[in-house]
C-alpha cells in the first residue's frame, strides 16, 4: 500500500487518496510509513509491526525489523547510507549519519550521532554506543546482489 500511495503522490499529488491508503496500511500492517517518504529501491522489512519511518534519507539494501524507528529530532533527520540493518526495537533519531554497512543490534538507540561504517552498534553501559567489527556480511541473508 505504501508503493501505491507513493506512486499516486509522485504522479498526481492527490493527498486525500494517499492519506486513506497510508491509514489503511497503518491499520492493517502496523507500519507508519508516510507516502511522501522516498524509500530506497531495494529494502527488506522483516516484520512491519511497530515500524516508524520519518522523512529521512535512506540508502539501498536497508533492512528493518519490528519496532524499528527512524525519526527526526527538532527537525533534524538522519541519513542512512547503503546496507544499514536495524534489528528489533532499535532507533535512529535526529541528525546523525548512519554509515554504510552499519548493523544496529536489538534495542540500540542512535540519537543525534554518527556510526562507524561496516560495524555492529551495541548498547553499552549507561546508554553509551559501542562498535565492534562485523564478522560476516549479513546482507547476503536478505539480498542476492550484495
Amino acid at each position: 500500500m505504501y508503493y501505491l500511495a507513493n506512486t499516486i503522490w509522485c504522479k498526481e499529488q492527490t493527498r486525500t487518496v494517499c492519506t486513506k491508503l497510508f491509514a489503511l496500511n497503518k491499520a492493517l500492517n502496523a507500519i507508519d510509513c508516510f507516502y511522501e517518504i522516498e524509500l530506497p529501491e531495494v529494502f527488506f522489512i522483516g516484520h512491519s509491526v511497530g515500524i516508524v519511518l520519518a522523512k529521512a534519507s535512506y540508502g539501498n539494501h536497508l533492512v528493518l525489523y519490528q519496532n524499528s524507528t527512524v525519526g527526526k529530532n527538532h527537525g533534524a533527520a538522519p541519513v542512512l547510507e547503503d546496507g544499514v540493518v536495524t534489528y528489533p526495537n532499535s532507533a535512529i533519531i535526529g541528525g546523525g549519519l548512519i554509515r554504510a554497512g552499519t548493523i544496529l543490534s536489538q534495542g540500540v538507540s542512535v540519537i543525534n550521532r554518527c556510526t562507524e561504517a561496516n560495524m555492529t552498534g551495541l548498547q553499552g553501559a549507561n546508554g553509551s554506543l559501542l562498535f565492534k567489527p562485523i564478522e560476516r556480511n549479513v546482507l547476503t541473508d536478505f539480498f542476492r546482489d550484495v
